[in-house]
This record gives C-alpha cells, structure tokens and sequence, in this order.
C-alpha cells in the first residue's frame, strides 16, 4: 500500500563519495550526509566478498543470510578499533602445535584471492592448533575472530577457540561441516563457500603475552586428540579486538597492528527541511551488538544541544528502542519499544505533532504519548549521533526518512511494516528452508 505522503528527505544507501552519503530526498543535496573516517576499512560488496575501501569512503555492506548476498546494502558505521593480531593473514608467522601449516590454492579466501594457509595436524595424541599470543592488560576484554573453512578431504569436523595464559583457559567449540557454535557465547557467521567466522570474546585476568588459539579437534569437548595427517582446515584473517565485547568488520594486517578509526555520519538538512510544529522521523537500523551502550540518531537545533531534539534511542539495556523529544531545555516526551533484538533489522517510526508523540516498530504502535505541552523549535539537522555529538550510532541503516507533516495511523503501519514474508524473514536473520 502507498503512503499518502512522500518524504522530504530520504536516505536509501545506494550513491555515495568520499566524505559524503548522498540522500535520494532532496534532489538539491541538502540532504547529503558530511561522512568521516580516517584509514582504510572492509565491507561485504555485492558479490559477498570483503574488500577494502579508502579513507573517509563511507561503505555500503551487503547482507549475507546462510553465506549468500540477500537485500540491499546497509550504511555499516563502525566504532574505532584495533586488530593486534601482526600478521592477520599468513599463518605461519603464528605459532603452532603438532600441526603442520601450508600455502595452498585449493581454496579462494573469503576476500577472493587465490591462495589461504591449510593446517593439518599430525599423528601426536595432543592438541593441534596455531596460535598467537599478544601482550594483554589485566581487566581488559577482548574479542577473538577468525575465519575458517573445512577442506573436502578433512576427517575433523571441529575447531574450537582458545582463551589461555593470561586468561581463565576457556573453549568454544565449533561445527565447521554445519556450521554451529556448540557453546554459549561463541558466534558463527556464514560467509559462504564454505567459510564461517568464528568468533568469542573473554577478558584477561593478568597482563602479559596472552594466548588466542585456534584448535582442530575430532569431537565436542576434546581439547586433545590423535592426530592422522588428514585432519585439517583453512585459516584466514585472525583478529583479536582490545576493549570489545563482540566482533566488528576485519582489518587486515602486516607485519603490525592496525587500528580502524571511528566514523561519523552527519549533517543533513537545513532549516527549511524540517518541520518544528509537526512530522515524522523514520529509520531502518540494526545495532552491531546488545553491548551495553546507548546509540541515538538525531534530528536536533543547529547549536549542537540538546534543547531541542526529537531522538530515536538503540537503548543501553538489551531489545529495547527508546525516543526522547526535548523543547527550549525540557524533556516534553519520552517512549519505550521493546523489540526481538536490537541486532535484528528493526523498522522505527516516531510521529510528533501537537498532543501526540508516538513510536511504531516493525508495523505496531508501541508507546505513546499524548500529553505534548511544548514542541522542539530550530529544527535543523540529520545526524548519526545525540544532538550534542554524543552517543553515536553504531549499527547498520538500510534506510531514513523524515517527512515534514505528520502520518495518517494507517500510514505510520504500512511505514514500519514489512514488505514480504522474505522480507521480514531476511531482516530478523530467519534461516530460510
């Protein structure tokens, strides 16, 4: 069904250029976006594969549901973080034990080259793996990924990753032939062509060189077993992530570590895009994680405060999406969705207007507010972030729109509403059978 009313500004990530996001709506680019980030990063182009993309390049990451491309792409924003693993790629500047490790081109990597290092172990009843062991800080919480894929001819079909020295010695073990994570806090993500990223994160109880590992194993639970020779898997891009609590985009490294800078994604509209008596802020976004942190995406007053606002919140605590509307200095409205998951392709909408301040979320109206005494004035700016530059978001956006009146109730449902059953089934990662 077709909305009664078309946007004024919309976002759908498709154009784009160093240092700017275009917007489809306004056709005059005042509704371009100012994008920022210093150094490289990867994202998952349209044929699935991680590529690298310059500075201040915003990236348009696709989807991959069961290791195949499905959807359009998201705007991917991303904290700043640290890859400590020197060598992330050519495994044999890592350690190993009873295992042998080889460059061979019977495989493609997830980036599409043409060659990945093979790990078989040997015949010693013991533990097989590679590892590397950099310096760690007591208290400090770091995630461990890497990407592994089963050869044809191996007769494991697990792996699991290894928390040790300055760590409580922790497993999570893994299904590589079926792609399952066998443990509580390990997480498993199909790349396709045989490759998953593994990944788990634990935090050092001591400070010094620490141990992330990567076993080959013959059955769930065994940290050790007899070798044949013919036990073996494919190993690329090792990372491990200091003051992180879940797995974010790779960087690439060689010969040292390499940190991926924060990006920020700001300044759309002006004055005479938005509308302070009446609207309707609506976006399409997924959080990286549940980890604890509030993530705001702002339609504020051009003084950079936080007097008045309308804001859609990915809350601090876990499934929950909340909105904020603040007028000359007071907080005049406040509403509370819970959700699925915050990680889950989520479909928000928030109407304001004289008497009323509501939140609809993946077709439903979730909280109101009918008690609006005063409305925000200065309206004047689109950004990825609070209104004062905090809590910035970090997530993917597959779409924001902002439309200078308010919606019909009916209107506001078909908004938030999925399209499809595949569409609904994609967005909140359903396996599709």
């Amino acid at each position: 069904m077709a909305l009664t009313k078309n946007p004024k500004l919309a976002l759908i990530p498709s154009g784009y250029k160093a240092s700017k996001v275009y917007s489809v709506l306004p056709s005059d680019g005042v509704g371009d976006f100012d994008f920022s980030r210093s150094g490289q990063a990867t994202r998952v182009n349209k044929d699935g594969l991680i590529e690298t993309v310059d500075s201040n390049v915003p990236r348009l990451n696709y989807p991959m549901i069961d290791g195949v491309v499905s959807g359009c792409p998201s705007l991917l924003l991303e904290p700043q973080r640290t890859n400590i693993v020197e060598y992330s790629e050519d495994v044999t500047q890592w350690n190993d034990l009873s295992c042998t490790v080889s460059l061979t081109t019977d495989s493609t990597s997830p980036s599409g080259q043409s060659s990945v290092y093979k790990v078989n172990d040997n015949a010693n009843d013991a533990q097989h793996r590679v590892d590397v062991r950099p310096s760690v800080t007591s208290g400090t919480e770091y995630t461990f990924s890497v990407f592994v894929k089963k050869p044809s001819d191996s007769d494991i079909d697990f792996a699991y990753l290894l928390f040790a020295s300055k760590f409580s010695t922790t497993r999570f073990y893994f299904n590589i032939a079926e792609g399952t994570s066998l443990d509580t806090g390990g997480t498993i993500i199909d790349y396709g062509n045989g490759w998953y990223r593994l990944s788990a994160s634990a935090t050092a109880n001591s400070s010094g060189n620490g141990t992330f590992g990567v076993n080959l194993t013959d059955a769930y639970g065994n940290n050790t077993y007899s070798g044949t020779g013919n036990g073996s898997m494919y190993f690329w891009g090792g990372q491990v992530e200091p003051n992180s609590s879940y797995p974010t985009s790779y960087i690439p490294t060689n010969g040292g570590t390499v940190t991926r800078s924060a990006e920020t994604c700001n300044g759309a509209g002006d004055a005479i895009t938005f509308n302070d008596s009446e609207g309707v802020l609506y976006a399409e976004i997924s959080a990286l994680a549940d980890d604890g942190t509030s993530r705001r995406i702002s339609l504020s007053h051009a003084n950079a405060d936080t007097d008045n606002r309308v804001t859609i919140e990915v809350d601090e605590t876990a499934r929950r999406i909340k909105a904020f509307m603040s007028s000359g200095g007071t907080t005049v409205g406040s509403l509370t969705a819970i959700v699925d998951s915050q990680t889950h392709n989520n479909k928000v909408a928030l109407i304001y207007k004289e008497n009323t301040f509501n939140i609809y979320v993946n077709g439903f109206l979730l909280d109101t507010n009918p008690s609006i005494a005063s409305l925000p004035i200065g309206l004047s700016r689109l950004q990825f972030e609070g209104a004062n530059g905090s809590n910035p978001f970090y997530g993917k956006a597959k779409q924001i729109q902002y439309f200078d009146s308010a919606l019909n109730d009916s209107d506001l449902e078909t908004l938030t509403s999925w399209t499809s059953f595949n569409e609904m089934a994609t967005s909140q990662l359903y396996t599709i059978e």
